[in-house]
């Protein structure tokens, strides 16, 4: 930030501090070069307020547009009907396969963090060049499951019911169907035209961050650190891959090493399941309640066996630590609450509204 390479002081500035400025004394600027260093100081310090004050309206301007048009009950009046369709629709296939939950709550995660939630996540593309194509996104499922509630839902109302908005219900329901926290959803998106694999490789957290990049990734979404542990809650449910984490287990710097961040005897055991180079195995994140959303999930980091770089590094900032202590200490006391919370707030993400986007008729592809 400088003007006329002066830095961020104008000319006023420069006549507010014309002379040795009265309220102090003067031998502080008797000479040129006391009095530049001076000058340089107050520059410095006015630099740093203008920038600190540009940081937070730009938190301000994130946390104001996210989520504008918005507001549950959006479709009382023009689809009064569809949250209990599309909770049917979950409901039934959650009774013949509930491991399909964790996939489809990381569904909408993964939706949202690019492009907004936008139902993106969902469109196919003949040259496999869409978000779902993306390595990360390869392991998700219950594709058929988001399409089978938005059919139903075009049955009762044609045309009204955005696929953004059925992806957010169908993530909400699955995670209750598990015994999991119910929160109110807001709807109103509307539905995206582009889908784009570099950005859902550009967007998307991989399992092995650090705390910085992880706060980092989630305060660019204007989201919080609290959202980033308590988010980091969804892995009470599902599978992870070997591949995912095998690096821990056998070559974490490269040296044929193990993470230390990692508890040894958990490392013996998954070594049982996990061999080196295996890409199809699957694991329980959370051993004996995989099926089950609760806040065991936070005892498993404290005892350092969660299975990503990701979840431990939720031990290396104090705010996160602390909360990780508290639900595990306190069997979930606040999980539930915030977790509802904080799916609101990600629900919010670079949302489109109001003649914006479209209303597919089909999630996998545009009008």
């Amino acid at each position: 930030m400088f003007i006329h390479g002066r830095g961020v002081l104008q000319h006023s500035d420069f006549v507010m501090f014309k002379g040795c400025p009265p309220t102090i004394k003067w031998d502080i600027c008797s000479t040129p070069v006391q009095y530049q260093k001076y000058f340089k100081a107050q520059a410095f310090r006015m630099a740093t307020s203008k920038l600190l004050i540009l940081i937070l309206l730009q938190v301000i301007f994130l946390a104001f547009a996210n989520g504008q048009g918005l507001k549950v009950g959006f479709y009382k009046k023009s689809c009064p009907s569809v949250e209990a369709i599309v909770k049917k629709t979950v409901d039934q296939a959650m009774s013949k396969a509930p491991t399909l939950a964790a996939p489809l709550l990381r569904m909408h995660f993964h939706d949202c963090f690019v492009r907004g939630c936008d139902g993106s996540v969902l469109l196919n593309s003949s040259t496999n060049q869409a978000e779902k194509d993306a390595p990360p996104n390869l392991s998700l499922r219950g594709y058929q499951i988001v399409d089978n509630a938005k059919s139903a839902v075009e049955k009762s109302c044609p045309g009204v019911v955005s696929c953004a908005d059925v992806l957010a219900l169908v993530a909400r329901d699955a995670t209750f169907a598990l015994k999991g926290p119910f929160w109110k959803v807001e709807t109103g998106r509307r539905d995206g035209r582009v889908s784009s694999l570099n950005e859902a490789l550009s967007n998307l957290l991989p399992p092995f961050a650090n705390i910085t990049t992880l706060k980092q990734g989630f305060q660019q979404k204007g989201l919080s650190a609290k959202d980033l542990v308590v988010l980091s809650g969804g892995h009470t449910i599902g599978t992870s891959h070997c591949s995912s984490f095998t690096n821990r287990l056998y070559n974490f710097t490269g040296k044929g090493d193990t993470d230390p961040s990692l508890d040894p005897n958990y490392i013996a055991k998954l070594k049982i399941k996990c061999k080196p180079n295996d890409q199809n195995t699957l694991v329980e994140m959370d051993p004996g309640s995989f099926k089950t959303f609760d806040e065991k999930y936070y005892t498993l980091v404290t005892k350092r066996r969660a299975l990503f770089e990701s979840d431990a590094a939720l031990l290396a900032d104090s705010q996160t630590k602390a909360y990780v202590k508290l639900q595990a200490t306190t069997h979930g006391s606040t999980f539930f609450k915030d977790f509802g919370v904080s799916m609101v707030k990600m629900g919010r993400i670079g949302v489109l509204t109001g003649s914006a986007g479209e209303i597919r008729k089909v999630c996998a592809r545009v009008n």
